[in-house]
């Protein structure tokens, strides 16, 4: 999820992300450039709204970044989106990195989709990478997904087991087919859990462009709005607008659930990190990691390459000793985990 300040991250997710993707194609880039495991620059970042700073997926993407330069001796780049852009303009950018002698070359957002789609048609020799987004299909393209809503079901068992006033709250950034994901899933872990619990949901906006993954105000606003009606914890699926949900959360003395890293150990929510109890994470670290090491070996990935809790792409944080400590909720996160890995528990995505 996405922008506006450049806080930086303190802590992302590490597990690893032992995903199987078929190979294709060279590892070469296009043009001029050499093989991957020679003249390549190394891999490119393009951030979606947000950037970095974000404390959510764009900074998940810049760790598995670092990652990689420290790992193969790269010089990677990370770009920065532009207000009110177009699709040609993300075209552009792709392009250039790929000229430029990039390879991976990856979008962080599936707003990224269409220049994708045409940049790694204009460069078949340069694989492209594409974070939650499974629609652009070619032999030089990874979408790289997740299963958010399993995270989320966890994520909607520990709220469950919380609260006291058995009303919670769900903040979702942009009201798009994504983020229904993640509350589709909280919804479903709550009321499997206990009975009689209401979620009460609101988006942010209709659409990125109007702020919902990048305006903290936003979000505190709409969970001061929940707490005020009852909700003592309230989930964001929100980006940088999370932050505010958090800051609400922890002047009203109630639980906050974080998304994508492991916000207990951002530094700069260091201040509220006591009232977050946990957060459903999706290990986009590993994902942008993995997918610069399959280039690297000469063996890119392609196709959809899919988090899950079975691979370790998706999972829940234990850093909140009173989560990690706590007998009754760990006892309920470990059973339902278990049934989402042997398909005794399906988890909605809508």
């Amino acid at each position: 999820m996405r922008r506006v300040s450049r806080i930086t991250v303190a802590g992302v997710a590490t597990a690893a992300l032992a995903l199987t993707a078929s190979a294709c194609g060279s590892s070469s880039t296009s043009s001029s450039s050499s093989s991957s495991d020679s003249k390549n620059l190394g891999l490119a970042l393009a951030y979606d709204v947000g950037g970095k700073g974000d404390q959510s997926f764009n900074d998940a993407a810049t760790a598995g970044l670092e990652k990689a330069d420290k790992e193969f001796g790269y010089k990677s780049t990370a770009v920065e989106p532009q207000d009110g852009e177009s699709d040609a303009d993300k075209v552009q950018r792709l392009e250039n990195l790929a000229k430029q002698g990039y390879n991976p070359v990856i979008g962080v957002g599936y707003a990224y989709a269409p220049a994708v789609k045409e940049a790694a048609a204009k460069y078949p020799k340069t694989t492209f990478g594409i974070v939650d987004d499974e629609q652009v299909k070619a032999d030089n393209v990874a979408d790289l997904v997740f299963h958010e809503e399993q995270a989320s079901y966890l994520a909607g068992v520990a709220a469950a087991k919380a609260t006291k006033s058995n009303v919670v709250g769900f903040v979702g950034g942009v009201d798009v087919p994504l983020i229904h994901k993640f509350e589709a899933g909280f919804k479903q872990g709550v009321e499997d859990t206990k009975k009689g619990v209401t979620v009460k949901s609101q988006y942010l906006t209709e659409t990125a462009a109007e702020g919902g993954f990048s305006s903290p105000d936003k979000g505190e606003s709409a969970a001061e709005g929940q707490i005020d009606d009852g909700a003592d914890v309230v989930y964001a699926a929100a980006g940088l607008s999370g932050q505010g949900v958090i800051k609400a959360a922890n002047a009203n003395k109630i639980w906050a659930i974080g998304v994508d890293s492991d916000q207990y150990k951002q530094d700069a929510l260091k201040a509220y990190k006591a009232s977050i109890l946990t957060s459903a994470m999706k290990n986009v670290e590993g994902a942008v990691f993995d997918l610069a090491q399959s280039v690297h070996d000469g063996k890119p990935q392609t196709g959809v390459v899919r988090g899950s809790l079975s691979n370790g792409g998706v999972s829940v944080s234990n850093s909140n000793p009173e989560f990690a400590d706590n007998t009754e909720i760990q006892d309920a996160i470990k059973k339902a985990e278990a049934g989402i890995k042997d398909g005794s528990i399906t988890v909605k995505t809508s």
